[in-house]
C-alpha cells in the first residue's frame, strides 16, 4: 500500500531525523536520490545541458547539490535564481565548485531553450496559493521551452496537502519526492501536473496513525477478496438486492445488475420497473416486483441508477437494516435524515456534478477540492463516500481517517453507464460482509482495472468494464 502524509508530519519527522544526523547530510541525500533520477531521464549525462530553477527555500538547495552531482559528470549545469541573496549558499558554492554556474532572471529565457533537462526547485512543500508573478514567468518560459522538466519534491505552485491548484503551476514530467508520496501527488488536479512520481527514501520514521492518504496495490485488493469456501451456497456467499432502472432508463438497472453479478455475491435479487429487460440479459437474476420488503432476504442494497422520481423506494431501502449503497438519481431523492439515522453502513458514490449538489457549492469547488470535499461529504452525511472521478476517494463515515485514493483507472471510462457497473460491483463486494470502506475501495480498483482491460487505448461502453471485472479479479489474485 502506498501512503502519504501531510506537510507538517513531513516536516516533524525531518526534525526529528536532522537532530540525529550531521549537518546537511538528509539534504544530501535527497540531492542524490534527485541527480540519480535525473541521469536516468537523461540517459546520457556527459555534454547534457540543464537549468536549475532555484527558490530560497530547501527545495533550491536539493536542485543545487543534485546540479552539482550532475555538473562532476559532465553536464553544463546552470542555476537561474529567483532571489540570489536567499538561495542556499552551501548548495550554491558547491554546485559552483563542481564547474557549474549561477545566472539571473534576465539570462533564463535563452539558457531554457538551449536545455535539455529543467530541474524545478522553486517552491517546496509548503508552498500555497500558485507562483508569484516572477516565478509563473519563469514557469511558463521553461514549458515554452519543450525540455523535460523534472520537480523536486512537488511541481512548484500546487498545494501538497489538498491537491489544489490556485492559479499558475509549473508541470513536471518527473516527480521526485523526498520520504513519503504528498496528497497533492495522488490526488487531481494537482496529480495532473506531477508527471511519473518517483520516490527516494531517505529515512524518514512516520507515524501509522497519521497518514493522510492510501492507495490500494494488487496485494492489498487481493486480501480483501471475498473468496468462497467449500461449504458455502449462494446464500452463505451474500445476496445483493438492486433497486435500480425505471421505464425511461431501463439500462442502468441491467448495467447495475452486470456490476453486481461480477462481485462475489452469490445471488442478485432485481426489484424495480426493469425486471424484463433485466431477466432477458442476465436470467440468473432474482427478479421481483413486489417492491424491496418483500423481494427476499438480501445482505446489502443497491438503490438509485436510473431510479427516476421514485423516491418511495429510495425509502424503503433505506428504512433496511442491512449495508446500503445509494447512486445517482438515489443521492436526490434520499432524505438526508433518514440516511443519517440509519445503524447499519450507508455508502454514497456521487460524482462531482452529484457531490456539488449535496453540499450546496458549485460543481469546479468540488473538482478544485477534492479531498476536502468527500471528507465533508462523508462527515456531513454520516456515510462513506466513494467520489467518482478522474482520481477517484473514498472516505469513511466521518470523514476523520485516513482517505483511500485510487490507483486505477483510464479516461475511457468517462463513459455513460460505467457509474451503475461501479454500483452494482462495490453492492455485491457489501454483500459478502466486506465494511463499506473496503467494499468501495476494491470496486473502484477492480472498476478501473477492468476498464483499462477493456479500452486497450480505444473507446468502450460500460457493458465492455463489465465483462472484464473477472479479468481483472484474475489479474490481482496473481
Amino acid at each position: 500500500m502506498r501512503t502519504a502524509y501531510s506537510v507538517e508530519t513531513v516536516r516533524a519527522a525531518e526534525r526529528e531525523l536532522m537532530a540525529r544526523l550531521a549537518d546537511g547530510a538528509l539534504m544530501q541525500r535527497a540531492a542524490a536520490g534527485l541527480a540519480a533520477a535525473c541521469a536516468d531521464l537523461l540517459g546520457r549525462v556527459y555534454g547534457s545541458r540543464i537549468v536549475l530553477l532555484v527558490g530560497s527555500g530547501d527545495n533550491g538547495g536539493d536542485a543545487l547539490y543534485a546540479g552539482a552531482r550532475l555538473a562532476r559528470r559532465g553536464a553544463g549545469v546552470t542555476a537561474v535564481l529567483l532571489n540570489p541573496e536567499r538561495a542556499h549558499a552551501e548548495g550554491l558554492a558547491a554546485l559552483r565548485r563542481a564547474g557549474g554556474r549561477a545566472a539571473g532572471l534576465d539570462a533564463a529565457e535563452e539558457m531554457l531553450q538551449r536545455a535539455h533537462l529543467v530541474v524545478d526547485g522553486i517552491v517546496g512543500i509548503g508552498g500555497k496559493g500558485g507562483l508569484r508573478p516572477q516565478a509563473a514567468q519563469l514557469a511558463a518560459a521553461a514549458e515554452r521551452s519543450g525540455a523535460a522538466v523534472v520537480a523536486v519534491d512537488l511541481p512548484s505552485g500546487v498545494d501538497a496537502d489538498t491537491g489544489e491548484v490556485v492559479g499558475t503551476a509549473l508541470r513536471a514530467d518527473l516527480t521526485v519526492t523526498f520520504g513519503t508520496h504528498k496528497p497533492g501527488l495522488l490526488i487531481d488536479p494537482a496529480r495532473e501536473y506531477a508527471g511519473v512520481v518517483r520516490l527516494v527514501d531517505i529515512g524518514l520514521a512516520l507515524p501509522n496513525d497519521a497518514v493522510e492518504l492510501e492507495a490500494l496495490q494488487h496485494d492489498d485488493v487481493a486480501r480483501l477478496l471475498p473468496v468462497p469456501a467449500a461449504e458455502s451456497d449462494k446464500y452463505r456467499r451474500g445476496v445483493v438486492g438492486i433497486a435500480a432502472g425505471s421505464a425511461r432508463y431501463p439500462g442502468a438497472a441491467v448495467l447495475a445488475v452486470s456490476g453486481a453479478l461480477r462481485g462475489g455475491a452469490g445471488a442478485v435479487r432485481y426489484v424495480g420497473p426493469a425486471g424484463d429487460a433485466v431477466i432477458t440479459r442476465f436470467p440468473e437474476t432474482l427478479v421481483s416486483d413486489q417492491g424491496p420488503k418483500k423481494a427476499g432476504r438480501v445482505q446489502a442494497w443497491v438503490v438509485g441508477p436510473g431510479a427516476g422520481d421514485d423516491a418511495a423506494t429510495v425509502a424503503e431501502v433505506l428504512a433496511t437494516d442491512v449495508p446500503v449503497l445509494i447512486d445517482a438519481d438515489g443521492l436526490r431523492l434520499a432524505d438526508a435524515e433518514a440516511g443519517r439515522a440509519r445503524t447499519a453502513p450507508t455508502l454514497m458514490t456521487p460524482h462531482a456534478g452529484e457531490a456539488a449538489a449535496l453540499l450546496g457549492v458549485a460543481r469546479e469547488e468540488v473538482e478544485g477540492a477534492r479531498l476536502a470535499s468527500v471528507r465533508d461529504l462523508a462527515a456531513r452525511y454520516s456515510a462513506t463516500v466513494l467520489l467518482k472521478g478522474s482520481t477517484t476517494l473514498v472516505a469513511d463515515a466521518g470523514g476523520t481517517g485516513a482517505v483511500r485514493v485510487n490507483p486505477t483507472g483510464t479516461s475511457w471510462l468517462a463513459t455513460a453507464g460505467s457509474g451503475d457497473v461501479l454500483s452494482g460491483l462495490a453492492g455485491s463486494l457489501l454483500a459478502t460482509g466486506l465494511p463499506a470502506l473496503d467494499a468501495a475501495s476494491v470496486a473502484a480498483y477492480l472498476h478501473g482495472l477492468a476498464a483499462r482491460f477493456a479500452a486497450d487505448g480505444a473507446p468502450v461502453g460500460a457493458h465492455d468494464v463489465a465483462e472484464r471485472i473477472p479479468g481483472a479479479w484474475r489479474d490481482v489474485r496473481g
